[in-house]
Parts: structure tokens; sequence; C-alpha cells
């Protein structure tokens, strides 16, 4: 018999990719999408068919802040795992909205651990998308963040995500339920959101390619973050169920980046000149070609957050030992992956 996956944020990055991979490995794939006025799932669209058809992919209605709809839907396909990666996921907007973050990636996962206790799906195996924004300040005496480094998040969005990968502990060891945390750094790729930074970039060189003379506004220029690929990433988050029990893993790379640097990644694979000037919030790049200087990126400290956090490196030695799993990808293959994805999306447009 087919195995039965749930998927809530079914529509975003994650979603979508684990979607496409459960399907290969021959799941019944069921996510949950929340309505709208406007179509959100361009990101499934190629392996969505229409309910009339006979398909291992389906679609539920539900929202997380509603626990008659999770209930429902997980009554109604009573899953052999669930793979909670629904939420208000931007750092940034957190601070904007942050009841409906604390509402939906907090109190939403509640309300998915709950609904398998009510439902009494002791064999259903559940997994929770936490992230490094539960670690805040830099570690003394190491350079990286694992499974036992002090959490100390630094945004509404990580003091949910840290209620959250509380909850999981405690209904794993008070329930006996296997529930785990997936603790993933910062993870990108074509899907990613336009609104995350490493989007911006790529989509702003694609479209200046193809002749635009637009400017760049960013915020911190000096973050560090610890960038994979979400291709590996959703691999792992399968592997992380699959194991005789359940844990808590850190996923990452074990390397950082800069915002700068990201800028610089790009500029090389493009074979574009880019010269930095100035510092803080005067710093400024220009792209140099037949000699003039062009600007291209200004620091906006609109983009900068009211708390920052400068530095996130993950150690995966936990992850990738005990999933015996080897990164397939790295930062320039990323670079690449989206930059090229960008211009083809923007010649479509065009």
């Amino acid at each position: 018999m087919k195995k039965k996956a749930l998927i809530t944020g079914i529509t975003g990055q994650d979603g979508s990719y684990l979607a496409e991979f459960l399907l290969k490995k021959g799941y019944i794939v069921h996510g949950i999408k929340r309505k709208s006025s406007t179509f959100n799932t361009s990101r499934i669209d190629h392996i969505y068919k229409d309910f009339h058809t006979k398909s291992n992919f389906r679609l539920h209605y539900g929202d997380l802040a509603d626990s008659n709809s999770i209930v429902n839907v997980i009554s109604k396909v009573r899953p052999n795992e669930i793979y909670n990666l629904g939420a208000q996921s931007h750092v940034g907007h957190s601070f904007e909205i942050p009841e409906y973050t604390s509402e939906v990636t907090g109190l939403g996962t509640l309300r998915v651990l709950e609904a398998m206790r009510f439902l009494n799906l002791k064999k259903t195996k559940f997994y929770q998308a936490s992230t490094s924004e539960l670690f805040g300040e830099k570690p003394n005496k190491v350079n990286s963040f694992d499974e036992k480094s002090l959490m100390v998040p630094k945004s509404p969005y990580g003091v949910s995500k840290l209620f959250s990968y509380y909850t999981t502990k405690v209904y794993r060891e008070a329930y006996g339920f296997y529930a785990c945390n997936g603790i993933l750094f910062n993870h990108e790729s074509p899907r990613r959101g336009e609104t995350f930074v490493t989007r911006k970039i790529t989509m702003f060189f694609a479209k200046k390619i193809l002749g635009s003379k637009d400017i760049l506004y960013l915020g911190n220029l000096n973050a560090k973050r610890d960038w994979g690929h979400a291709k590996d990433y959703t691999e792992m988050q399968w592997k992380i169920l699959q194991q005789n029990k359940p844990d808590d893993y850190v996923i990452a790379t074990g390397k950082t980046t800069s915002v700068r640097d990201f800028v610089n990644e790009c500029c090389k694979y493009l074979k574009l000149k880019i010269v930095w000037v100035g510092k803080g919030t005067k710093e400024k790049a220009y792209v140099i070609k037949n000699k003039k200087k062009e600007l291209i990126i200004k620091v906006d400290k609109k983009y900068y957050r009211p708390l920052e956090i400068d530095y996130l490196k993950g150690n995966p030695k936990k992850a990738l030992n005990k999933l015996n799993y080897k990164l397939k990808h790295n930062l320039k293959d990323l670079v690449k992956d989206m930059i090229d994805s960008d211009i083809d999306l923007f010649k479509k447009i065009k």
C-alpha cells in the first residue's frame, strides 16, 4: 500500500520541492492550501491535476489559524507522515505582523499536533520545519550552531518557531509521538519568494542583463548566512522521518556568505566587474563597463531589522552522518540555478 503524506505550506518553496520528491518516491501526496481570492499555486501547477482526474496529488483547503479545518483534513487523509512547513516565514515581516506570525507559525504547530492527539494517530510521523532563527547570539567558543547550542531568537518569527520547536519535543516526550524538528538554516532556490534577499538579488541581476537601469536597495550587507539549496534540504526532511527513532537535526552547509559576497558571486557568474564604495549605510556598488561606472546598489535603512542577527552558521555533522547524506549543491550551483531561472522568467515576460 502506498504511503500517504500531508504537507502544510504545500504552495511554498519547500512544499513544492517536497511534493515532487515524495511523488517520485511513490507516495500519495496531500497538501493544505489557504483559501485565497487569487491563485497562489504557481509552484505546484505542474504537478496538479483536476480533482476529477485520478492522481496521487491532492489539495485541500485549510488554515493553520483554524483548528477545525486542520482536524477535518487530517481526519479525512489520515496520513502516514505529516510535514508542517506552513508559516509566515519572512523574518522582517514578522516585526510588522507579530500577532499573525505567532498565530500561524507558533500556534499552528500546536493545532496540528493536537489534531493528531485528538484523532489518536499514534503511528503518524510528524516533521516540524524549524529554523536557524532560533539562534540569535554567536557562540563564544565555537563559530557554528548545532543541536545543543543556546537558543535566543531575535524576532517574532524566531520566537514563534521556538514555541513550535519545544511544542514538538513536548508532544514527543509526553505522548510518545514520532515527532522531529529539522532546524534548517537558510535555503534558497528559483522558487524562493521574491521578497527574500537572495531572490531580490538574482531577480535584479537577471533584469540588469536584459537591459534594466534600476537600482537595487539592500539592508545589512555584512549579515552572514549559511545558504544551501532547497532541493537538498527537502530531501533531508524526508530522511529525518525515515530513521528508527525520532530526533532533532541541524540542516546546514557549514559555510557562511555575507550579503555583499552573495552579490559578488552573482557578478562573478555573469562576468560583471563590480566595485564597492563607502561604508555602512553610505555603501554603494558600481558596475564598471567600458571604463564607465554605473550605480547599481544602495543601502536603505528600511531593510534593517529592529534586531539584527549578523551571523548564522550551522554545524550539520550529526545530520550528514546519521542521515547518511552528502549535499549535492554548493553556493555556485545555487547562484547559477537562480539567475538562469530568473533570466528565463523575464525573457518570457518580455
